[in-house]
């Protein structure tokens, strides 16, 4: 029996990279999708559609609302008719819960920290549609609201800048202070706790504490989470506040569950609960440092420049 001739050899072509041409493909991707201002504004607007019809949102303002009143209510200190004070915002809420007064001539002012890459993190997507419908059910214009965060592109500047926020240009490590003016509200979207703590050292005396509403990390999950002495050292701040705040979760839904959860709740300062804090709460006034902390989540400033105590008052 013949053998079979065996067939000639031939150099094998060279294998193509599975592992690669995804990669180059997502990147390609990223920067066509960052590339494009329209695009970016097209695929928010579509977020900011499905989060104004999702029953997240409609249950979140539940919690807004009560938690907004109350703070009305206590910053009521030149009294005039709600109605004159805020036009014709509506807080979709029962009128024996609202404050029939309002501070005069103080505009509410928003500032949001570590929003991420929103042109291609859906996350970080869904929380700027979620601060942009505050801001419209608020009536606070968007030149009121201030963003930033050290890993925005060009283009996410660009697309910014064109729905009307302002965006800060240096990096200000959560130190921006409320007091200085007639401000009576700030709303934080703060993704690192220690831009958190920032703001609160900016702030630490009772008046201005009493001015902060705080959508962010959660102070009690913080606590939870770590030792009392890591906590009283790496973030003291919130370690001395913690009694002196109502912390209200915002509802879970699978759809947005990694965007908005009770990892992330609404923060405020009640004066009632302020007022029992021991009267040597506001004599700590060191600023933090995070030398030794290892799960560090937040971009420093550059050494060049440091800013002011007194800079940026919203």
């Amino acid at each position: 029996m013949a053998k079979a001739g065996r067939e000639p050899w031939q150099a094998a072509a060279p294998r193509r990279s599975r592992r690669s041409r995804p990669k180059v493909r997502e990147a390609e991707a990223t920067r066509e999708a960052d590339a494009d201002v329209a695009g970016v504004l097209r695929r928010l607007r579509d977020a900011g559609e499905d989060l104004l019809l999702s029953d997240f949102w409609s249950t979140a303002l539940e919690t807004i609302n009560s938690c907004l009143s109350k703070h009305l209510e206590q910053l009521s200190t030149h009294m005039v008719p709600l109605s004159e004070a805020l036009g014709n915002l509506s807080l979709n809420t029962t009128s024996d819960s609202l404050p029939e007064t309002y501070p005069a001539h103080r505009p509410l002012k928003c500032v949001c920290y570590g929003l991420g890459n929103f042109s291609t993190c859906v996350i970080a997507r869904h929380q700027l549609a979620f601060l942009r419908l505050f801001l419209e059910k608020y009536q606070i214009p968007p030149s009121h609201c201030y963003v930033y965060d050290p890993l925005f592109s060009p283009c996410e500047i660009e697309a910014l800048q064109s729905l009307g926020l302002t965006v800060l240009s240096e990096n200000e490590e959560g130190k921006r202070s409320v007091s200085g003016g007639a401000d009576p509200l700030l709303h934080a979207a703060l993704v690192a706790q220690p831009c958190t703590t920032n703001l609160l050292w900016r702030n630490w005396s009772y008046t201005p504490s009493c001015q902060m509403l705080i959508i962010g990390n959660s102070f009690r999950g913080l606590e939870d989470r770590l030792l009392t002495r890591v906590l009283q050292k790496n973030y003291p701040y919130i370690a001395k506040i913690l009694k002196g705040l109502e912390e209200l979760a915002f509802p879970e839904t699978s759809q947005y569950s990694d965007t908005h959860s009770t990892t992330r709740p609404y923060h405020w300062f009640p004066v009632s609960k302020i007022r029992q804090l021991p009267t040597d709460t506001w004599t700590y006034r060191e600023e933090p440092d995070y030398g030794d902390c290892e799960d560090l989540e937040i971009i420093r400033k550059k050494p060049s420049g440091p800013l002011a105590p007194s800079a940026n008052p919203l």
